[in-house]
């Protein structure tokens, strides 16, 4: 006989798995994953390699032996029955026949001398019978081969492995050659593929081990990447919050040490930049003190002269010569508007350097807001919606600036009248100056507390010297307030003034005593010129 296989038909069905895509916001847990994927794939890939490999090499072994003894039955036993056997001569050969050290199943088929099919069975797995045997299988043994050089025999031994009730199986048959029965074989697999089952259970553990030392790795190793990541997001804050002295320890010569040293230099560039420029603007500051201060004495004396010449203007006629009136009433307006930017750069001196300080009283607002359209002669100019009665504790003369120079915008360069109300909220009392002009460009609003700002640039030179609102602003803010500015949906600006009830917290020390008070309960500080 000549072993001749038919190809083999798998009992294990593969499984196969996808990942939808995920995306995560954390550099920690992606780095994690894709350790993860890694491992996973690199180990799903060598357990599937290895459990394939001893697969083939587990049944190919098991089967080659089964199928060797049961060639060596067929030649030994089966052969040396008759050409036409009886029934109880099959039984007895098939016994025998199962009886190798294989222990498998036997049938025997053969006719007897009238003819007869008689079958003879081992008696195993519950009567093997020919019912069992796959119908191509039986066609196959049947099937009688040509003669030809390649080919002495006429009948084959043929095999294929099937699953019965979950048990693989391995069924062959073969014909004895030279007239006699034909046999057929069943082998369970079931050892085999037990031990197959712990295979894939140790791969399976295997590869469950290996994806937790992957991702135990990967976290290690996302740590040591991370954490110079994380130093220097913390330096890059501290950075942004002024503290420029600012350095990260650089170790190694790697591309995160090339950062922190890149890093490094960029915070010392910066912060001598910074020096650099915070030493222009100290310088700068004092000039324009050191110049106001200097110009207050010559301006003084101008002052004198120009209030002579002014009374002069005032008295009879005749007093100055006409042509000359013009050129003194110039000198007049030029002088106070010179003593105003004087006092207005010196104001914007003591804000920059921090030397501004409250001296608070107790006053109604409504009476604070009166006094100060009086002392201009605004009363015909202003309408004042405001109940009496409504006190807080501000610095009066840092609240006239404010309103001066709000109520004095609204008047030059808005619409009479100008509008002045007052309410009161929880903390804080709520001022609001509008007026009836054509309103602010809305370009130009975010510019209108900006120091020297003028909205309109054809227009240089004006009565203004474009602090009143900054000013204005300074003086809210070491309040504790705040002034905005909008447009009207009626028409006209409007600035709003916001200040505490009580400014109080903001004049305390920093160890958290407050200023001693006079003798009228006011907070004594250094006296300020304005």
């Amino acid at each position: 006989m000549s072993d001749t296989r038919g190809g083999p038909r798998g009992w294990s069905a593969g499984r196969k798995g996808g990942l939808s895509r995920l995306r995560f916001t954390s550099l920690r847990l992606r780095l994690v994953v894709v350790f993860g994927l890694v491992a996973l794939t690199a180990a799903v890939s060598a357990s599937g390699i290895a459990y394939w490999l001893n697969r083939e090499a587990v049944l190919t072994r098991a089967q080659d032996a089964v199928l060797r003894d049961f060639r060596q039955e067929m030649q030994n036993r089966a052969g040396a029955l008759p050409v036409h056997p009886t029934q109880d001569e099959l039984q007895r050969t098939a016994g025998q026949m199962a009886s190798s050290s294989q222990s498998f199943s036997v049938l025997l088929v053969g006719q007897d001398a009238r003819g007869k099919t008689v079958y003879g069975n081992s008696g195993g797995i519950n009567g093997f019978s020919l019912e069992d045997v796959p119908k191509s299988l039986r066609t196959a043994v049947d099937r009688q081969q040509e003669i030809s050089d390649t080919n002495k025999q006429p009948y084959h031994l043929y095999w294929q492995r099937v699953v019965d009730h979950g048990t693989p199986y391995l069924v062959a048959g073969t014909r004895v050659i030279g007239g006699g029965p034909t046999g057929y074989m069943a082998k369970s697999l079931e050892p085999e593929a037990k031990d197959l089952d712990s295979l894939a259970w140790s791969l399976g553990i295997a590869t469950g081990l290996a994806l937790i030392g992957a991702a135990l790795l990967a976290q290690a190793a996302a740590t040591t990447v991370l954490k110079p990541v994380h130093r220097l997001g913390v330096a890059a804050r501290r950075l942004g919050e002024g503290k420029l002295d600012t350095r990260l320890r650089v170790s190694g010569t790697d591309e995160l040490a090339d950062l922190s040293r890149t890093f490094n230099n960029a915070a010392e560039a910066l912060e001598k930049r910074v020096a650099d420029m915070a030493a222009r603007d100290d310088a700068s500051r004092r000039f324009v003190a050191d110049m106001s201060h200097e110009l207050r004495t010559p301006l003084t004396a101008i002052t004198a002269v120009t209030e002579v010449l002014e009374e002069e203007l005032d008295a009879d006629a005749g007093s100055m010569d006409p042509m000359i009136e013009p050129a003194v009433r110039l000198v007049v307006s030029e002088t106070r508007r010179l003593n105003t930017l004087v006092e207005n750069l010196m104001e914007v001196t003591r804000f920059d350097a921090g030397t501004a300080r409250l001296v608070l009283d107790d006053v109604d607002v409504a009476d604070q807001i009166t006094a100060c359209i009086d002392a201009r002669a605004w009363l015909d100019a202003v309408e004042l919606d405001a109940e009496r009665g409504i006190h807080a504790r501000l610095d009066p003369r840092r609240l006239d600036v404010i309103l001066a120079n709000l109520i004095g915008n609204a008047l030059k360069h808005g619409g009479s009248p100008v509008r002045v109300s007052v309410r009161e909220a929880s903390d804080s009392v709520v001022i609001r100056v509008r007026d009836h002009g054509p309103g602010i460009p809305e370009d130009v609003l975010p510019h209108v507390f900006d120091r020297f700002y003028k909205a309109s640039a054809s227009r240089p030179r004006s009565e203004g010297s474009g602090l009143g609102l900054s000013i204005a602003m300074e003086n809210a803010h070491i309040h504790g307030g705040e002034i905005t500015a909008a447009n009207s949906p009626e028409g006209g600006a409007v600035f709003t003034l916001r200040l505490p009830r009580d400014a109080s917290e903001l004049t305390e020390e920093p160890d958290g005593s407050s200023e001693k008070k006079d003798g009228n309960g006011s907070a004594t500080q250094g006296k300020e010129g304005r």
